[in-house]
Protein backbone atom coordinates (compact mmCIF):
# COMPACT_ATOMS: atom_id res chain seq x y z
CA UNK A 1 0.00 0.00 0.00
CA UNK A 2 1.30 3.42 -0.89
CA UNK A 3 1.97 6.03 1.76
CA UNK A 4 -1.03 8.21 2.62
CA UNK A 5 -0.61 11.92 2.11
CA UNK A 6 -1.83 14.12 4.96
CA UNK A 7 -4.47 16.49 3.60
CA UNK A 8 -6.98 18.95 4.97
CA UNK A 9 -10.19 18.16 3.12
CA UNK A 10 -13.66 18.70 4.53
CA UNK A 11 -15.38 15.30 4.52
CA UNK A 12 -18.97 14.37 5.39
CA UNK A 13 -20.05 10.79 6.08
CA UNK A 14 -23.71 9.86 5.72
CA UNK A 15 -24.20 6.50 7.46
CA UNK A 16 -27.29 4.38 6.77
CA UNK A 17 -28.59 1.20 8.32
CA UNK A 18 -27.68 -0.47 11.57
CA UNK A 19 -25.46 0.36 14.53
CA UNK A 20 -22.73 -1.88 13.11
CA UNK A 21 -22.61 0.39 10.06
CA UNK A 22 -22.39 3.40 12.35
CA UNK A 23 -19.29 1.97 14.04
CA UNK A 24 -17.71 1.49 10.61
CA UNK A 25 -18.49 5.12 9.77
CA UNK A 26 -17.03 6.32 13.09
CA UNK A 27 -13.84 4.36 12.43
CA UNK A 28 -13.53 5.85 8.94
CA UNK A 29 -14.05 9.30 10.44
CA UNK A 30 -11.26 8.71 12.94
CA UNK A 31 -8.90 7.47 10.24
CA UNK A 32 -9.63 10.54 8.13
CA UNK A 33 -9.13 12.90 11.09
CA UNK A 34 -5.85 11.17 11.95
CA UNK A 35 -4.69 11.97 8.42
CA UNK A 36 -5.37 15.70 8.71
CA UNK A 37 -8.89 15.94 7.34
CA UNK A 38 -11.88 17.69 8.89
CA UNK A 39 -15.15 15.80 9.41
CA UNK A 40 -18.13 18.09 8.82
CA UNK A 41 -21.77 17.32 9.67
CA UNK A 42 -23.28 19.07 6.64
CA UNK A 43 -22.67 17.27 3.30
CA UNK A 44 -23.31 20.49 1.38
CA UNK A 45 -20.19 21.99 3.02
CA UNK A 46 -17.94 19.03 2.20
CA UNK A 47 -15.19 18.54 -0.37
CA UNK A 48 -15.85 14.79 -0.27
CA UNK A 49 -19.13 13.06 0.60
CA UNK A 50 -19.08 9.43 1.71
CA UNK A 51 -22.30 7.41 1.78
CA UNK A 52 -21.91 4.33 4.00
CA UNK A 53 -24.70 2.11 2.74
CA UNK A 54 -26.90 -0.72 3.94
CA UNK A 55 -27.98 -3.36 1.43
CA UNK A 56 -29.67 -5.93 3.66
CA UNK A 57 -33.26 -5.76 2.38
CA UNK A 58 -35.09 -4.09 -0.50
CA UNK A 59 -36.15 -1.00 1.46
CA UNK A 60 -32.56 -0.46 2.63
CA UNK A 61 -31.27 -0.72 -0.93
CA UNK A 62 -33.81 1.84 -2.10
CA UNK A 63 -32.85 4.23 0.71
CA UNK A 64 -29.17 3.80 -0.17
CA UNK A 65 -29.69 4.55 -3.87
CA UNK A 66 -31.92 7.55 -3.11
CA UNK A 67 -29.28 8.91 -0.73
CA UNK A 68 -26.47 8.40 -3.25
CA UNK A 69 -28.45 10.31 -5.88
CA UNK A 70 -29.23 13.11 -3.42
CA UNK A 71 -25.56 13.42 -2.46
CA UNK A 72 -24.56 13.40 -6.14
CA UNK A 73 -26.45 16.68 -6.52
CA UNK A 74 -23.92 18.25 -4.12
CA UNK A 75 -21.02 17.72 -6.52
CA UNK A 76 -19.52 20.44 -8.68
CA UNK A 77 -20.47 22.41 -10.69
CA UNK A 78 -23.83 22.70 -8.89
CA UNK A 79 -22.50 22.07 -5.39
CA UNK A 80 -19.17 22.23 -3.54
CA UNK A 81 -18.09 18.59 -3.44
CA UNK A 82 -15.28 17.28 -5.60
CA UNK A 83 -15.96 13.56 -5.08
CA UNK A 84 -18.65 11.10 -3.99
CA UNK A 85 -17.58 7.82 -2.37
CA UNK A 86 -19.86 4.86 -1.67
CA UNK A 87 -18.93 2.31 0.99
CA UNK A 88 -20.58 -0.50 2.94
CA UNK A 89 -22.99 -3.32 2.19
CA UNK A 90 -24.49 -2.01 -1.05
CA UNK A 91 -21.00 -1.29 -2.35
CA UNK A 92 -19.91 -4.81 -1.43
CA UNK A 93 -22.96 -6.46 -2.97
CA UNK A 94 -23.44 -4.37 -6.12
CA UNK A 95 -20.09 -2.74 -6.78
CA UNK A 96 -20.14 -3.29 -10.55
CA UNK A 97 -23.76 -2.20 -10.91
CA UNK A 98 -22.96 1.02 -9.02
CA UNK A 99 -19.93 1.61 -11.25
CA UNK A 100 -21.93 1.03 -14.43
CA UNK A 101 -25.19 2.78 -13.54
CA UNK A 102 -24.13 5.62 -11.24
CA UNK A 103 -21.36 7.56 -13.01
CA UNK A 104 -21.58 10.25 -10.32
CA UNK A 105 -19.86 7.87 -7.89
CA UNK A 106 -16.06 8.26 -7.90
CA UNK A 107 -15.00 5.43 -5.58
CA UNK A 108 -16.60 2.22 -4.32
CA UNK A 109 -15.29 0.44 -1.25
CA UNK A 110 -16.72 -2.80 0.14
CA UNK A 111 -16.83 -3.94 3.76
CA UNK A 112 -13.24 -5.18 3.72
CA UNK A 113 -11.90 -1.88 2.37
CA UNK A 114 -12.94 0.61 5.07
CA UNK A 115 -9.27 0.69 6.08
CA UNK A 116 -8.42 2.14 2.65
CA UNK A 117 -10.63 5.23 2.86
CA UNK A 118 -7.82 7.79 3.40
CA UNK A 119 -5.69 6.33 0.65
CA UNK A 120 -8.69 6.26 -1.68
CA UNK A 121 -9.44 9.96 -1.21
CA UNK A 122 -5.76 10.80 -1.62
CA UNK A 123 -5.75 8.84 -4.88
CA UNK A 124 -8.87 10.61 -6.15
CA UNK A 125 -7.21 13.99 -5.74
CA UNK A 126 -3.96 12.89 -7.35
CA UNK A 127 -4.95 10.28 -9.91
CA UNK A 128 -8.29 10.99 -11.65
CA UNK A 129 -10.55 8.06 -12.45
CA UNK A 130 -13.07 5.81 -10.72
CA UNK A 131 -11.80 3.51 -7.95
CA UNK A 132 -13.53 0.17 -7.38
CA UNK A 133 -12.57 -2.05 -4.46
CA UNK A 134 -11.26 -5.56 -4.96
CA UNK A 135 -14.12 -8.04 -4.48
CA UNK A 136 -11.66 -10.77 -3.47
CA UNK A 137 -10.24 -8.86 -0.50
CA UNK A 138 -9.15 -11.06 2.39
CA UNK A 139 -11.73 -11.87 5.05
CA UNK A 140 -9.25 -10.88 7.75
CA UNK A 141 -9.23 -7.31 6.40
CA UNK A 142 -12.79 -6.79 7.62
CA UNK A 143 -11.53 -5.94 11.12
CA UNK A 144 -8.51 -3.84 10.20
CA UNK A 145 -10.41 -0.53 10.13
CA UNK A 146 -11.78 -0.89 13.65
CA UNK A 147 -10.20 1.76 15.83
CA UNK A 148 -10.28 1.23 19.59
CA UNK A 149 -9.63 4.93 20.13
CA UNK A 150 -12.22 6.44 17.81
CA UNK A 151 -14.50 9.32 18.69
CA UNK A 152 -18.12 8.04 18.73
CA UNK A 153 -20.83 10.19 17.18
CA UNK A 154 -23.32 9.26 19.92
CA UNK A 155 -24.09 11.14 23.16
CA UNK A 156 -23.47 9.46 26.50
CA UNK A 157 -23.17 5.95 25.07
CA UNK A 158 -20.99 4.18 22.55
CA UNK A 159 -21.29 1.03 20.46
CA UNK A 160 -18.53 -1.57 20.51
CA UNK A 161 -18.46 -4.04 17.62
CA UNK A 162 -17.14 -7.34 18.99
CA UNK A 163 -17.30 -9.37 15.77
CA UNK A 164 -17.92 -9.02 12.05
CA UNK A 165 -19.88 -11.23 9.67
CA UNK A 166 -22.15 -14.16 10.48
CA UNK A 167 -22.01 -17.93 10.18
CA UNK A 168 -25.63 -18.71 11.08
CA UNK A 169 -26.74 -18.90 7.43
CA UNK A 170 -30.45 -18.25 7.99
CA UNK A 171 -32.18 -19.05 4.71
CA UNK A 172 -33.60 -15.53 4.21
CA UNK A 173 -30.48 -13.55 5.12
CA UNK A 174 -27.99 -11.97 2.73
CA UNK A 175 -25.54 -10.88 5.44
CA UNK A 176 -23.15 -13.89 5.21
CA UNK A 177 -22.88 -13.30 1.47
CA UNK A 178 -22.21 -9.59 2.00
CA UNK A 179 -20.07 -9.49 5.14
CA UNK A 180 -18.70 -13.03 5.17
CA UNK A 181 -18.52 -15.60 7.97
CA UNK A 182 -18.06 -14.77 11.65
CA UNK A 183 -14.73 -13.22 12.58
CA UNK A 184 -14.29 -12.20 16.23
CA UNK A 185 -12.08 -9.41 17.53
CA UNK A 186 -9.44 -10.39 20.09
CA UNK A 187 -10.76 -10.07 23.64
CA UNK A 188 -7.91 -7.85 24.81
CA UNK A 189 -8.56 -5.39 21.97
CA UNK A 190 -12.25 -5.08 22.90
CA UNK A 191 -11.43 -4.61 26.58
CA UNK A 192 -8.94 -1.86 25.68
CA UNK A 193 -11.63 -0.11 23.64
CA UNK A 194 -14.11 -0.37 26.53
CA UNK A 195 -11.54 1.09 28.93
CA UNK A 196 -10.83 4.00 26.59
CA UNK A 197 -14.48 4.82 25.86
CA UNK A 198 -15.51 4.62 29.51
CA UNK A 199 -12.57 6.86 30.37
CA UNK A 200 -13.85 9.40 27.83
CA UNK A 201 -17.12 9.68 29.74
CA UNK A 202 -19.39 7.28 27.85
CA UNK A 203 -21.72 5.95 30.53
CA UNK A 204 -23.19 3.06 28.56
CA UNK A 205 -21.24 0.65 26.35
CA UNK A 206 -23.38 -1.30 23.88
CA UNK A 207 -21.91 -4.58 22.58
CA UNK A 208 -23.01 -5.45 19.05
CA UNK A 209 -22.40 -8.07 16.35
CA UNK A 210 -24.64 -10.01 13.99
CA UNK A 211 -24.87 -12.63 16.76
CA UNK A 212 -23.08 -11.64 19.97
CA UNK A 213 -23.58 -15.09 21.52
CA UNK A 214 -21.26 -16.64 18.92
CA UNK A 215 -18.43 -14.32 19.93
CA UNK A 216 -15.13 -16.19 20.21
CA UNK A 217 -16.12 -19.44 18.49
CA UNK A 218 -13.77 -18.79 15.59
CA UNK A 219 -10.88 -17.44 17.71
CA UNK A 220 -11.04 -19.57 20.83
CA UNK A 221 -13.20 -22.55 19.89
CA UNK A 222 -15.78 -21.70 22.57
CA UNK A 223 -18.44 -19.06 23.14
CA UNK A 224 -16.58 -16.36 25.03
CA UNK A 225 -19.24 -13.70 25.58
CA UNK A 226 -19.42 -14.42 29.35
CA UNK A 227 -15.64 -14.08 29.66
CA UNK A 228 -15.67 -10.87 27.64
CA UNK A 229 -18.44 -9.41 29.80
CA UNK A 230 -16.60 -10.25 33.01
CA UNK A 231 -13.40 -8.68 31.69
CA UNK A 232 -15.22 -5.45 30.80
CA UNK A 233 -17.20 -5.26 34.05
CA UNK A 234 -13.93 -5.63 35.96
CA UNK A 235 -12.81 -2.26 34.60
CA UNK A 236 -13.42 0.41 37.27
CA UNK A 237 -14.06 3.03 34.55
CA UNK A 238 -17.07 1.16 33.15
CA UNK A 239 -20.53 2.16 34.43
CA UNK A 240 -22.93 -0.03 32.44
CA UNK A 241 -23.02 -2.50 29.56
CA UNK A 242 -25.88 -3.37 27.22
CA UNK A 243 -25.81 -6.53 25.09
CA UNK A 244 -27.71 -6.61 21.80
CA UNK A 245 -28.44 -9.29 19.17
CA UNK A 246 -28.27 -12.46 21.27
CA UNK A 247 -29.55 -15.69 19.74
CA UNK A 248 -31.48 -18.17 21.86
CA UNK A 249 -29.33 -21.16 20.94
CA UNK A 250 -26.27 -19.33 22.31
CA UNK A 251 -27.80 -18.37 25.66
CA UNK A 252 -26.11 -20.82 28.00
CA UNK A 253 -26.56 -21.21 31.75
CA UNK A 254 -23.12 -19.62 32.13
CA UNK A 255 -24.22 -16.56 30.16
CA UNK A 256 -27.47 -16.23 32.14
CA UNK A 257 -25.54 -16.41 35.41
CA UNK A 258 -23.15 -13.73 34.17
CA UNK A 259 -25.96 -11.43 33.01
CA UNK A 260 -27.81 -11.83 36.29
CA UNK A 261 -24.87 -11.53 38.68
CA UNK A 262 -22.86 -8.67 37.19
CA UNK A 263 -24.46 -5.41 38.40
CA UNK A 264 -22.96 -3.36 35.55
CA UNK A 265 -24.81 -5.40 32.91
CA UNK A 266 -28.21 -3.89 32.13
CA UNK A 267 -31.14 -6.29 32.43
CA UNK A 268 -32.16 -5.83 28.80
CA UNK A 269 -31.65 -8.19 25.88
CA UNK A 270 -32.40 -8.02 22.18
CA UNK A 271 -33.37 -11.59 21.27
CA UNK A 272 -34.46 -11.78 17.60
CA UNK A 273 -36.64 -14.91 17.32
CA UNK A 274 -38.00 -14.19 13.78
CA UNK A 275 -40.92 -16.61 14.23
CA UNK A 276 -42.54 -19.09 16.62
CA UNK A 277 -43.84 -21.78 14.29
CA UNK A 278 -41.55 -24.82 14.24
CA UNK A 279 -42.35 -25.31 10.54
CA UNK A 280 -41.34 -21.75 9.64
CA UNK A 281 -38.31 -21.74 11.96
CA UNK A 282 -37.04 -24.88 10.22
CA UNK A 283 -37.58 -23.32 6.78
CA UNK A 284 -35.68 -20.26 7.98
CA UNK A 285 -32.79 -22.55 9.01
CA UNK A 286 -33.06 -21.30 12.58
CA UNK A 287 -31.72 -23.62 15.24
CA UNK A 288 -34.54 -23.03 17.72
CA UNK A 289 -37.94 -24.58 18.22
CA UNK A 290 -40.84 -22.86 19.93
CA UNK A 291 -40.15 -25.03 22.99
CA UNK A 292 -36.49 -23.95 22.98
CA UNK A 293 -37.49 -20.29 22.86
CA UNK A 294 -40.01 -20.70 25.66
CA UNK A 295 -37.43 -22.51 27.84
CA UNK A 296 -34.68 -19.94 27.33
CA UNK A 297 -36.99 -17.00 27.99
CA UNK A 298 -38.32 -18.64 31.16
CA UNK A 299 -34.75 -19.13 32.44
CA UNK A 300 -33.84 -15.52 31.66
CA UNK A 301 -36.88 -14.09 33.41
CA UNK A 302 -36.44 -16.36 36.43
CA UNK A 303 -32.85 -15.16 36.82
CA UNK A 304 -33.71 -11.49 36.16
CA UNK A 305 -37.32 -10.66 37.13
CA UNK A 306 -36.86 -7.06 35.96
CA UNK A 307 -35.56 -8.14 32.53
CA UNK A 308 -36.86 -6.22 29.51
CA UNK A 309 -36.82 -8.25 26.29
CA UNK A 310 -36.84 -6.97 22.74
CA UNK A 311 -37.36 -9.21 19.74
CA UNK A 312 -37.75 -9.07 15.97
CA UNK A 313 -40.25 -11.14 14.01
CA UNK A 314 -40.86 -11.64 10.31
CA UNK A 315 -44.22 -12.17 8.62
CA UNK A 316 -44.95 -13.33 5.10
CA UNK A 317 -42.14 -15.89 4.92
CA UNK A 318 -42.74 -18.44 2.12
CA UNK A 319 -45.08 -21.16 3.36
CA UNK A 320 -46.50 -19.10 6.23
CA UNK A 321 -50.18 -19.99 6.26
CA UNK A 322 -52.85 -18.79 8.66
CA UNK A 323 -52.06 -21.60 11.09
CA UNK A 324 -48.37 -20.67 11.33
CA UNK A 325 -49.16 -16.98 11.68
CA UNK A 326 -51.62 -17.76 14.47
CA UNK A 327 -48.89 -19.73 16.24
CA UNK A 328 -46.73 -16.62 16.14
CA UNK A 329 -49.53 -14.39 17.44
CA UNK A 330 -50.35 -16.79 20.26
CA UNK A 331 -46.69 -16.97 21.23
CA UNK A 332 -46.33 -13.19 21.29
CA UNK A 333 -49.47 -12.91 23.39
CA UNK A 334 -48.10 -15.49 25.82
CA UNK A 335 -44.50 -14.28 26.10
CA UNK A 336 -45.30 -10.55 26.00
CA UNK A 337 -42.02 -9.12 24.80
CA UNK A 338 -41.79 -5.58 26.15
CA UNK A 339 -40.25 -4.36 22.88
CA UNK A 340 -40.74 -5.72 19.35
CA UNK A 341 -40.02 -4.90 15.73
CA UNK A 342 -41.84 -6.57 12.83
CA UNK A 343 -40.66 -6.91 9.24
CA UNK A 344 -42.30 -8.22 6.10
CA UNK A 345 -40.26 -10.91 4.35
CA UNK A 346 -38.23 -9.58 1.44
CA UNK A 347 -36.82 -12.14 -1.06
CA UNK A 348 -33.11 -11.41 -1.32
CA UNK A 349 -31.14 -12.60 -4.32
CA UNK A 350 -28.62 -15.30 -3.59
CA UNK A 351 -30.43 -16.59 -0.50
CA UNK A 352 -31.99 -20.03 -0.13
CA UNK A 353 -35.40 -18.56 0.69
CA UNK A 354 -35.48 -16.67 -2.60
CA UNK A 355 -36.30 -19.99 -4.28
CA UNK A 356 -38.94 -21.05 -1.72
CA UNK A 357 -42.65 -21.33 -2.46
CA UNK A 358 -45.49 -20.74 -1.99
CA UNK A 359 -45.05 -16.99 -1.60
CA UNK A 360 -47.40 -15.05 0.65
CA UNK A 361 -49.39 -12.34 -1.12
CA UNK A 362 -48.25 -8.80 -0.36
CA UNK A 363 -51.63 -7.70 0.97
CA UNK A 364 -51.73 -10.68 3.33
CA UNK A 365 -48.22 -9.93 4.61
CA UNK A 366 -49.12 -6.27 5.20
CA UNK A 367 -52.26 -7.26 7.09
CA UNK A 368 -50.27 -9.66 9.26
CA UNK A 369 -47.69 -7.01 10.04
CA UNK A 370 -50.49 -4.68 11.12
CA UNK A 371 -51.96 -7.37 13.39
CA UNK A 372 -48.61 -8.00 15.04
CA UNK A 373 -48.01 -4.31 15.67
CA UNK A 374 -51.51 -3.71 17.04
CA UNK A 375 -50.96 -6.52 19.54
CA UNK A 376 -47.52 -5.21 20.40
CA UNK A 377 -48.74 -1.66 20.95
CA UNK A 378 -51.06 -2.98 23.65
CA UNK A 379 -48.31 -5.07 25.26
CA UNK A 380 -45.76 -2.23 25.19
CA UNK A 381 -48.28 0.29 26.53
CA UNK A 382 -49.09 -1.97 29.48
CA UNK A 383 -45.40 -2.70 30.14
CA UNK A 384 -44.56 1.01 30.09
CA UNK A 385 -47.52 1.92 32.30
CA UNK A 386 -46.40 -0.67 34.85
CA UNK A 387 -43.30 1.45 35.35
CA UNK A 388 -45.24 4.59 36.32
CA UNK A 389 -44.17 5.69 39.78
CA UNK A 390 -40.78 3.98 39.63
CA UNK A 391 -37.50 5.88 39.81
CA UNK A 392 -34.88 4.85 37.26
CA UNK A 393 -31.47 6.15 36.14
CA UNK A 394 -31.91 7.85 32.75
CA UNK A 395 -29.16 8.79 30.30
CA UNK A 396 -30.05 12.16 28.73
CA UNK A 397 -29.16 12.22 25.02
CA UNK A 398 -30.91 15.16 23.36
CA UNK A 399 -33.50 17.91 23.75
CA UNK A 400 -36.90 17.37 22.15
CA UNK A 401 -38.07 19.44 19.18
CA UNK A 402 -40.06 21.86 21.32
CA UNK A 403 -37.17 22.50 23.68
CA UNK A 404 -39.31 21.56 26.69
CA UNK A 405 -38.07 18.08 27.59
CA UNK A 406 -34.85 16.18 27.53
CA UNK A 407 -34.98 12.85 25.69
CA UNK A 408 -33.36 9.91 27.40
CA UNK A 409 -33.23 6.18 28.02
CA UNK A 410 -33.25 3.94 31.06
CA UNK A 411 -31.95 0.37 31.19
CA UNK A 412 -35.18 -0.69 29.47
CA UNK A 413 -34.63 1.19 26.21
CA UNK A 414 -31.98 0.50 23.61
CA UNK A 415 -30.77 3.37 21.40
CA UNK A 416 -32.84 4.36 18.36
CA UNK A 417 -35.36 1.50 18.41
CA UNK A 418 -37.29 1.74 21.69
CA UNK A 419 -39.71 4.26 23.26
CA UNK A 420 -38.04 7.36 24.66
CA UNK A 421 -38.35 8.90 28.11
CA UNK A 422 -39.18 12.61 28.05
CA UNK A 423 -37.65 14.23 31.12
CA UNK A 424 -38.57 17.51 32.77
CA UNK A 425 -35.58 18.84 34.69
CA UNK A 426 -36.30 19.92 38.26
CA UNK A 427 -33.17 22.07 38.44
CA UNK A 428 -30.62 23.72 36.16
CA UNK A 429 -27.74 21.36 36.93
CA UNK A 430 -28.88 18.88 34.26
CA UNK A 431 -26.88 18.40 31.07
CA UNK A 432 -26.85 16.15 28.02
CA UNK A 433 -24.70 13.04 28.33
CA UNK A 434 -25.39 12.74 32.06
CA UNK A 435 -27.31 10.10 34.00
CA UNK A 436 -30.02 11.36 36.36
CA UNK A 437 -32.62 9.68 38.56
CA UNK A 438 -36.06 10.11 36.99
CA UNK A 439 -39.52 9.31 38.34
CA UNK A 440 -41.83 8.00 35.61
CA UNK A 441 -45.11 9.98 35.71
CA UNK A 442 -47.07 8.84 32.63
CA UNK A 443 -46.59 6.34 29.84
CA UNK A 444 -48.03 5.07 26.58
CA UNK A 445 -46.73 2.72 23.89
CA UNK A 446 -44.48 5.34 22.31
CA UNK A 447 -42.99 7.28 25.19
CA UNK A 448 -42.81 7.83 28.92
CA UNK A 449 -42.74 11.18 30.70
CA UNK A 450 -40.83 11.73 33.92
CA UNK A 451 -39.12 14.30 36.08
CA UNK A 452 -35.67 14.37 37.66
CA UNK A 453 -35.56 13.73 41.39
CA UNK A 454 -32.93 15.04 43.78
Amino acid sequence: MSQITTNNYKIAIVSLGCAKNLVDAECMSQQLRDNGNQIVPDPSAADVVIVNTCGFIESAKKEAIDTILAMADLKKPVGKADFLVVTGCLAQRYRQEIADQLPEVDAILGVAQYKDISETIDRLYNIPGKTISNPAAAVDARLQHLNSFRKPSTVGFAYIKIAEGCSNNCSYCAIPGIRGPLVSRPLDEIVAEAKYLAGQGYHELVLIAQDTTRYGLDLYGTRELPGLLRAITALPEVSSIRVLYVYADGITDELIECLASEPKILHYLDLPIQHASDKILKSMNRRDSQADLRSVIAKLRAAMPDLILRTTVMVGFPGEKTAEFNELMNFLQEIRFERLGCFIYSPEEGTVAERMHPRVRSDVSCRREEQVMLLQQQITREANQARVGTIVPVLLEEVDEDGIFYKGRSYGEAPEVDPVILVAASNESVHLGEVHSVRILTANEYEMIGETVL
